[in-house]
Formats: structure tokens, sequence, C-alpha cells
């Protein structure tokens, strides 16, 4: 696979995610207003990663026109990112099993695009 074209893929993940994690803001919101708890982590996550996912898509965006910086920390955060998201949600009490398998779905895009930048050819122009 092509860096282009690895990075296309990777872009096309990170929209899967935007949209993803949308949803999951709209579910803590719908199972807030049908009175449910929802404790303050849930809501300020719910919150802030919509916000990284737009983030997550312009790096994306950079690295595909040749940011070696972008690739790099696009690289480090699809690793990093699902580890401690779904690490963070598993520590019992922090959330509802519910809340646990939204982000983890959300998780599943941002996965693939650590295995597409970690394979062998998606390598930026040195710039």
């Amino acid at each position: 696979m092509e860096t282009r074209e690895a990075l296309a893929r990777a872009e096309n993940s990170i929209k899967v995610y935007v949209a993803l994690s949308a949803v999951a803001l709209l579910a803590v919101v719908a199972v807030a207003g049908a009175g449910q708890q929802v404790n303050t982590f849930m809501w300020v996550r719910a919150v802030l990663l919509p916000v990284v996912a737009v983030l997550l898509h312009r790096m994306t965006g950079a690295a595909s026109r040749g940011s070696r910086r972008a690739f790099e920390r696009l690289r480090t955060l699809a690793v990093v990112m699902p580890v401690a998201i779904i690490a963070v949600d598993l520590i019992p009490g922090v959330c509802p099993p519910w809340y646990t398998v939204t982000q983890t779905v959300c998780m599943l895009p941002v996965i693939r695009v650590a295995f597409l930048t970690r394979s062998p050819a998606p390598r930026p122009d040195p710039s």
C-alpha cells in the first residue's frame, strides 16, 4: 500500500471517528434527557472527544499533504488514545457498561489509523 493510499484510508477512518464521536455525544444527551444518571466524567469526555476528532481530521489532512510533524503526531495519538480511553473506561465505577461500549466502538477507526500509519509504506516526505 502506498503512502497516499494509506493516508487516504486513515483520513476516511478519522471521518468515521468524527461521526461516531458525535453520535456518542448525542447518546449521552439522550440518556441524560431520559432521566438516567450521567456523571461529569461522561459529559466532559463526550464533549471533548468530538473536538479531538476534528483536530485529528485536520492533522490527518496535514499529514497527507506531507507534514512530517502532523504524521508523527497522528501516528502517536492513534496508538495512545484507544489505550487510554478504553483503559480508563474499564476502571470499575467510572462509567456504565453502555458508555464503555460506545467509547470502544468510537476508538475502532482510530485503531485502524494506528495500523495504517505503522505499516511499512506510510512515510511522509521529509519536509
